[in-house]
């Protein structure tokens, strides 16, 4: 594993790989739950991803590292703890149908609140309010605050796993060496930047082929390529329409319409990535920022990464740099951060004889310095500054590590170093030796300006369970239809697209999150 690898994957959580469900931990457990008199409420199952990156002659269940957190858990805790592989990629279906045939692990997870959902309302999980109370302390202490996106009818049903930097959802990314030679200043505004792009288009700076001044890809399940710009457009956003219009919904808030159709202009202008929408899976769109060939894009906060390595590979004087520019109409920036609560760990229902058992050990995992040892392993090294460094792939196998040894890692990433500058400057300058750590300190302050983060509550509106799924992929097919669509049929193509949007349940959606909020019941957070 290369320096930049090692970098993102401190940064990245989900990654979507390949499938596989291993079954040798599972079927062994099942085998004794099938006698319940042969129970042990003290030896449990864990899921763990499987990304089929393990070394060779190892398994999720038996490796460098699953080895030492059974020995220091059995150890600490009195707990017997196995892990079960199951393949990433279809990790949710995986889960809900071996729930339903009840040959779940007795942990399982999932960033899904639509799985939540379904677990909770079809009573396949287990209460963990009295366990918690028991033995949760350091859940309570460490990550307490995030407890309450995990319950269900005043019950707790799933312990949060709580993520580490709070880096934006997205970033905004632009070539600085191309406005060095324009001659103009970073942009700090929405105006600076198109006045920026439209140099591009009749300058081209870079001299090179083919330029694209604002490059976008035509994944259907992520709104990054717009959501911020068009976001930016939207006045006023009181906690109330914040959490009518969340995530993807914001793109038919008041104002968003008006954020679209400069897009609109922008793509007919000859501004962005020439059809893109075709490029769905978002390979041209890499290839391009690769080649050197963009101008300006917006992408999950550090998967830009990659390209500024490759892109230093080929000539160190290339400057992408990540910026703020999307300003509000009253100054400033909306930046989305990701809510401080990641994952739904959960204990299904047929496993409710080992709710203490569970809680114990993910009581051990809420622990950060335990949480380091797993995430990091226990052989991993500090920077000077004292942030803990991910050690290549190459060294992990070499040692009988999993490649991504921070999957066992379910509970807490909010390590001791990770609210500290210096240290978390530190930590990617010596993963990232393609940049300078003003660069990172400049990434850093661009990923705590102005953050902002949309109001949530755990319970499942029943509008979502039927219509979200659906909803997700056509919110993004409109905002790419609006803004492909020639620019004197926009009107007309909005009306259509926005009523396609009606008809798959939007209305009843947004009225649902409305009266939810109205009744004053939710317990909301962030």
């Amino acid at each position: 594993m290369s320096r930049l690898s090692r970098a993102i994957s401190v940064f990245l959580t989900v990654s979507f790989l390949t499938v596989t469900v291993g079954c040798g931990a599972l079927s062994e457990q099942q085998t004794v739950e099938n006698d319940d008199n042969q129970v042990d409420v003290n030896s449990i199952t864990c899921m763990v991803w499987d990304r089929d990156n393990m070394p060779e002659g190892y398994t999720a269940d038996d490796n460098t590292l699953a080895n030492w957190i059974r020995a220091k858990v059995k150890d600490e805790c009195g707990i017997d703890v196995h892990f079960v592989s199951v393949g990433r990629s279809t990790s949710d279906e995986t889960i809900k149908k071996m729930v339903d045939e009840n040959i779940a692990p007795d942990i399982v997870f999932t960033y899904s609140s639509s799985v939540f959902g379904y677990m909770t309302k079809q009573g396949k999980v287990a209460d963990l309010t009295e366990s918690l109370s028991k033995y949760g302390q350091n859940i309570e202490k460490y990550i307490g605050d995030i407890q309450y996106m995990g319950s269900y009818n005043d019950l707790q049903v799933a312990v949060m796993k709580r993520r580490g930097f709070k880096s934006p959802r997205h970033t905004a990314y632009i070539r600085k060496d191309w406005c060095d030679a324009l001659g103009i200043s970073v942009p700090k505004t929405k105006k600076e930047l198109i006045s920026y792009l439209y140099a591009v288009k009749e300058q081209n700076p870079g001299g090179v082929d083919g330029v694209i001044p604002w490059a976008m890809g035509g994944d259907v399940h992520s709104e990054r390529f717009y959501q911020g710009f068009v976001g930016s457009y939207v006045e006023n956003l009181s906690e109330r329409d914040a959490f009518i219009y969340s995530e993807r919904y914001m793109v038919v808030a008041d104002g968003a319409v008006e954020g679209l159709r400069v897009l609109n202009k922008l793509y007919n202008d000859g501004i962005i990535s020439l059809d893109f929408t075709a490029d769905s899976d978002n390979s041209k769109y890499v290839a391009d920022a690769e080649a050197g060939k963009v101008g300006f894009l917006v992408d999950d906060s550090a998967s830009p990464f990659t390209y500024v390595s490759i892109l230093k590979e080929k000539d160190p004087t290339i400057e992408l740099d990540p910026i703020l520019c999307f300003d509000l109409p009253g100054g400033g920036y909306r930046n989305v951060a990701e809510p401080d609560y990641g994952m739904y760990v959960m204990v299904p229902a047929t496993s409710k004889d080992k709710t203490d058992a569970v809680v114990k050990y993910l009581n051990w995992l809420a622990d950060p310095a335990n949480a380091e040892m797993v995430n990091f392993t226990p052989d991993h090294e500090d920077t000077e500054s004292g942030a803990a460094m991910t050690m290549s792939k190459e060294h992990l196998f070499s040692r009988g590590y999993s490649g991504t040894p921070g999957d066992y890692c379910i509970v807490n990433e909010h390590f001791d170093f990770v609210d500290d500058k210096e240290a978390q400057v530190s930590l990617w300058t010596e993963n990232c030796g393609w940049e300078t750590p003003d660069w990172f300190e400049n990434y850093y302050d661009v990923c705590v300006t102005d953050q902002f983060t949309f109001p949530t509550c755990s319970s499942v509106l029943e509008s979502e369970v039927k219509y979200q799924v659906d909803l997700d992929v056509a919110l993004v097919e409109y905002a790419y239809n609006l803004i492909c669509c020639p620019t004197s049929e926009f009107d007309r193509t909005q009306h259509e697209e926005y009523s396609r949007l009606l008809d798959l349940g939007l209305k009843e959606v947004l009225d649902e999150r409305a009266s939810s909020y109205d009744s004053g019941e939710l317990r909301l957070g962030k």
